[in-house]
């Protein structure tokens, strides 16, 4: 009998390691899960090195996936890219104008908007088309996905310009409900159990029923929210185009902290312990405590910032307009590294056990790995 039990440990321990592994060595979304958190389990080197770049032919604002050692990644040259860490293209589709939003991965199959609001679903391993879904307006941000009430579907969800969250069949292409807000939806909708949670630039912020697509409420923010919102338990943490940093609890519906008189958010939030961090177009880089809101630290760079940061387990990853990638620690924000491209950062870095991928307005693909 404690034979079996021993095994039975093993085996559980042996299942564990390999989830824990599999999560180091993929970044599957824009934020790495569906509560757009930006945080990873993965401990950073204390320096890397450019490996590899990959050149498309005109400026990448996309960030990059990364999963079973191939970067996935959008270019306003209108393709999407599959490439090895070597710099090897594996496939390019055509989407035939600008893709400005990360790719999501899901059950080996690549979903991506393009600025011509048409959707696609591509299989990951050959780049083939399995179905386009077209809505009517432009795709800025990045898909999210949902288990359906069955238990059994999974559906995804992603805004457009034509001011609505499309909530769209991830096997068949097929709509299955439509929310329309008041104006157009930037970023990716977060996903809080049943629950998906946005802003757009009608200054609200929505909570949806993710099974029947009606309204559960809608919280005035008073200006733009024109970047994604991170969750947290049922704390809800964004910025707004007016440079005002909020956390709203999700059942009282009430702003807990509000921090004001910072420069434009385009970036999400990312998440970890205590720490809630967001970078700003004031050039700078916030760390505030999670539960008052008061600042812990501020790092600055020589330009401002679009893209989102990345929560390792002790660091932050951080792209500018200055053309560098920092690596800075959580707790003091002190640099650790940095590297300069030497042209303007607004992909957002994707960070795996081995890896630092961004993409660059020079068209390129950075490939950084671990120095060993």
């Amino acid at each position: 009998m404690q034979l079996k039990i021993l095994i039975y440990i093993s085996f559980i321990l042996v299942c564990l390691n390999i989830n824990l592994v599999l999560a180091q060595d993929c970044w599957s979304s824009f934020r790495n899960n569906q509560a757009l958190t930006g945080f990873t389990k993965v401990n950073t080197a204390k320096s890397y090195k450019l490996l590899t770049t990959f050149k498309t032919t005109d400026a990448i604002k996309s960030s990059p996936i990364f999963c079973n050692g191939n970067v996935v990644i959008g270019s306003n040259d209108g393709n999407i890219y599959s490439i090895t860490t070597t710099g090897k293209q594996n496939w390019k589709f055509s989407a035939g104008t600008s893709i400005e939003a990360s790719p999501l991965l899901l059950d080996n199959v690549v979903y991506v908007g393009s600025l011509e609001g048409n959707f696609y679903a591509i299989d990951y391993k050959t780049g083939e088309l399995k179905w386009k879904y077209k809505t009517d307006g432009q795709i800025s941000g990045s898909a999210n996905w949902n288990l359906a009430s069955d238990k059994k579907q999974k559906n995804i969800l992603v805004g457009s310009y034509d001011y609505n969250l499309h909530c769209i069949n991830a096997l068949t292409g097929k709509t299955v409900w439509k929310y329309e807000s008041n104006n157009y939806i930037n970023g990716s909708a977060a996903i809080n159990n049943n629950t998906a949670v946005f802003g757009g630039c009608d200054g609200f912020l929505h909570l949806v029923d993710v099974n029947t697509g009606k309204a559960k409420d809608k919280i005035n923010i008073n200006n733009y929210i024109a970047s994604s919102v991170a969750i947290d338990g049922n704390k809800a943490f964004f910025g707004n185009y007016d440079g005002d940093f909020f956390c709203l609890d999700l059942i009282s519906k009430k702003i807990v902290w509000q921090n004001t008189g910072y420069g434009t958010f385009i970036s999400s939030p990312a998440i970890s312990g205590n720490y809630v961090i967001i970078n700003s177009q004031d050039k700078k880089v916030y760390c505030f405590d999670k539960l008052t809101g008061k600042s812990i630290w501020i790092f600055s760079t020589l330009q401002k910032i679009d893209s989102s940061p990345v929560i390792a387990i002790n660091t932050v990853v951080v792209t500018s307009n200055d053309g560098r990638l920092y690596i800075l620690d959580l707790v003091t924000g002190n640099k650790v590294w940095s590297y300069e491209i030497g042209s303007p950062i607004k992909s957002s870095p994707c960070v795996t056990r081995d890896f630092i991928i961004v993409g660059a307005d020079d068209g390129k693909v950075y490939i950084f790995g671990v120095i060993k």
